[in-house]
């Protein structure tokens, strides 16, 4: 659960994407491969303009506008497989330091840099068979999920456009306090949390869904 004390601050240390598609063993093409941009780059209701989206089914849309990855995180991760895993890595558009990700209220919101960029946390990233050929790592989508360090998917809810260097604020934080990675260990989630998140009428759909199947399981 989201701890009150937790940072409302946190600084953009990389905006990434996809601009030409990777091709994977087994796998076909993909848009994993994101590299840092310089600049601004625009963000729309569906993400950062320049991004490109290969599997459309289980990427990308409203709910996944964005994805976020935490330096700490990305850090701990490089500290076990010993390697560097630098921004764009884990196929996320933005690598922020300072800041709760996995950690984050689920519908918690985000004010970036100084352009009326705001987005909104939804879900976790669910490790796939394209990230384990993209990572070469044994094992890698049980010990995502095990460690549950998946960073989170947001929602623009003003677009606006985004920069290295950008603070990120916390501006709102509901009260419900399951987090995005409660969506994720499942049974270490709080029932009386998640109940009170699923009265949110404003949920998306894909939050209902996880919060539900993680109720059912808590």
């Amino acid at each position: 659960m989201a701890a009150t004390d937790d940072p409302t601050t946190g600084v953009v240390l990389a905006v990434c994407a996809a601009t030409d598609d990777v091709i994977l063993d087994k796998i076909g093409a993909s848009g994993i491969d994101k590299r840092p941009l310089a600049g601004r780059i625009a963000v729309g209701e569906l993400g950062l303009v320049p991004d490109h989206v290969v599997d459309t089914k289980h990427h990308g849309g409203i709910e996944q506008a964005v994805y976020a990855y935490s330096e700490r995180e990305a850090l701990r991760w490089a500290d076990e497989l010993g390697r560097e895993l630098p921004p764009g890595w884990f196929g996320e558009n933005l690598r922020i330091d300072g800041l709760p990700i996995t950690d984050a209220a689920v519908g918690e919101r985000w004010a970036i840099g100084d352009d009326g960029l705001v987005v909104e946390t939804t879900i976790p990233r669910a490790p796939c068979r394209t990230f384990a050929a993209w990572a070469e790592e044994e094992k890698w989508v049980k010990r995502f999920l095990e460690r549950g360090d998946t960073g989170s998917y947001l929602r623009v809810v003003t677009p606006g456009s985004v920069g290295a260097g950008d603070a990120v604020r916390v501006v709102h934080r509901p009260d419900h306090l399951v987090t995005v990675r409660d969506l994720v260990t499942g049974a270490e989630a709080d029932a009386d949390a998640l109940t009170t998140l699923l009265t949110y009428e404003d949920l998306g759909p894909k939050v209902r869904r996880e919060a539900s199947r993680k109720l059912a399981h808590a």
